[in-house]
């Protein structure tokens, strides 16, 4: 069955992204450090084209993450530009180039409609405008029985989590304090959200904490 799964990077203080996020610093101020431990894997370079690169105990944890995925979910944010509002640049394509490096069908959380853009490489973005749960059956649709990657941001992770739709989540821990920014782990509300882990990998800059999101207590 077709799991939704989340991997995202976090700081030791609870931020996805640092403060000011803006479209020259959409991970914010302190925010590219959060992912200092992928950027140097192999297998994070090949994913994108490039060469060489490290192997080391966050190589299986990342090859794993990227494995059976058929479809996406991300938020207006993480697609951008940062600001939400009506889409008054359509030439806008997302922060990747030509060519994203997802190469399946990712459905995009917004208020705002708008037609899908077809990218090199296998990727198109979808514009879903009737909420989480649509976004979700749909990319679930396109996955086609293998598993649904949720990418993020914050604020899409936190609405997942609070329905009770996501399956899977795995943190990557790392050790940086950002004093701010977008918290992944707020606005739940008075949501029952109970987490098994499933394992901890510790890896060069990161600690790798993987949970099965239980079902909560029936409302």
């Amino acid at each position: 069955m077709s799991k939704l799964r989340c991997h995202i990077s976090i700081s030791l203080d609870g931020y996805v992204a640092g403060p000011n996020q803006s479209e020259e610093n959409p991970l914010g101020e302190g925010g590219e450090g959060l992912h200092d431990w992928v950027v140097p894997l192999a297998a994070f370079r090949q994913a994108h084209d490039g060469e060489d690169g490290e192997v080391n105990a966050s190589t299986p944890v990342f090859e794993e993450a990227i494995a059976n995925i058929g479809a996406a979910v991300m938020g207006r944010n993480m697609f951008g530009p940062i600001g939400g509002g009506a889409w008054s640049d359509e030439q806008w394509t997302g922060w990747w180039g030509d060519n994203p490096p997802y190469h399946y069908p990712v459905f995009v959380v917004t208020h705002h409609p708008r037609k899908p853009v077809e990218m090199d490489g296998g990727t198109t973005f979808h514009f879903v405008t009737d909420g989480i749960e649509s976004a979700l059956d749909q990319a679930k649709k396109a996955a086609d029985g293998k598993d649904v990657m949720l990418w993020g941001g914050g604020q899409v992770a936190q609405q997942y989590l609070a329905a009770g739709l996501l399956d899977e989540l795995e943190l990557h821990v790392v050790p940086v304090l950002l004093g701010g920014g977008s918290r992944l782990l707020d606005n739940l509300g008075d949501a029952d959200v109970r987490l098994e882990q499933v394992r901890a990998v510790e890896a060069p800059g990161v600690t790798h904490l993987k949970y099965r999101i239980l079902p909560g207590t029936p409302s």
